[in-house]
């Protein structure tokens, strides 16, 4: 009976197979600012170099929450798989280190179909908790109190092969880019979703009350005119960006680069195999 190797000779050990063919890339993280431009682009890059992304995005993670969080749509998707997201109903204890464990495994799934990891989005705790390997006290369902966070290690040195990439926004542009998703996303759409939402899980639910569900909610109930709505929107995701960017600026690891060299950039990271 013949083998299965070349030739009809004995089959190939998984050293001699696959070991040689597995890619050895590094997990890239595209981070920054909410309305940065970080879903476009990732898209483009996964695209590129075969990879699969993993949310960071500690809105995303709930379900029915499309529209207002601003998540990718199947089209925007363009066939690259997501994960990360509708993880858990609104109002349903989900924490960072439920994230972490979640997002570690997803890697690991991702890498042993030979594609490339990816975690995109603007929750620095999340980002952090993965990249320093924080390592969290009491149960995995238990709140982040302050216990937890002194256990977590400083901002030292990344555990693990990571490229982290900022989105290097000057102000005015992205106070630009807020205000335009803003305009898209105030729609008879979103009004369907916001009042879905609070039949479904009551406007007592935490997760409802932030952001743009808030002021939607305000405006069909009659509290604020359209235009007031928007305004408060605005205002509350531009105090959001500059949190996340003053959270992101104490990380000595992460490349800050123009939305639009990010994408050659990182090509030429994986490319050559070798950091800048």
């Amino acid at each position: 009976m013949t083998g299965d190797g070349p030739g009809g000779g004995p089959p190939l050990s998984h050293s001699e197979v696959g070991e040689e063919k597995v890619r050895q890339d590094p997990s890239v993280i595209i981070l920054g600012p909410t309305g940065s431009g970080k879903t476009g682009v990732s898209i483009k890059i996964a695209k590129a170099i075969g990879g699969e992304i993993i949310s960071a995005d500690s809105r995303a993670i709930y379900k029915g929450m499309n529209i207002g969080t601003a998540k990718p749509t199947k089209e925007e998707m363009d066939g690259i798989p997501h994960y990360g997201l509708d993880l858990v109903e609104p109002g349903e204890r989900f924490t960072v280190a439920d994230w972490k464990s979640y997002a570690e495994q997803k890697i690991k799934d991702i890498k042993a179909r030979n594609k490339i990891p990816m975690i995109v989005g603007g929750t620095g705790l999340y980002i952090d908790a993965l990249i320093y390997d924080y390592k969290f006290k009491g149960p995995t369902g238990h709140k982040i109190g302050d216990l937890e966070q002194k256990s977590c290690s400083d901002r030292t040195s990344v555990k693990g092969d990571y490229l982290i990439v900022g989105v290097k926004t000057e102000p005015e542009v992205l106070r630009t880019r807020l205000k335009k998703r803003i305009e898209q996303m105030f729609s008879p759409e979103l009004f369907s979703e916001t009042e879905k939402l609070v039949k479904k899980y009551g406007w007592n639910n935490q997760a409802m009350k932030s952001d743009i569900y808030e002021y939607a909610h305000k405006y069909l109930t009659g509290e604020l005119t359209l235009e007031q709505a928007k305004e408060k929107c605005f205002y509350e995701d531009w105090h959001l960006a500059k949190r996340q960017l003053t959270w992101f600026k104490r990380n000595p690891n992460i490349t800050w680069l123009e939305l639009a060299k990010i994408y050659p950039f990182v090509l030429q990271y994986i490319h050559n195999g070798k950091r800048k």
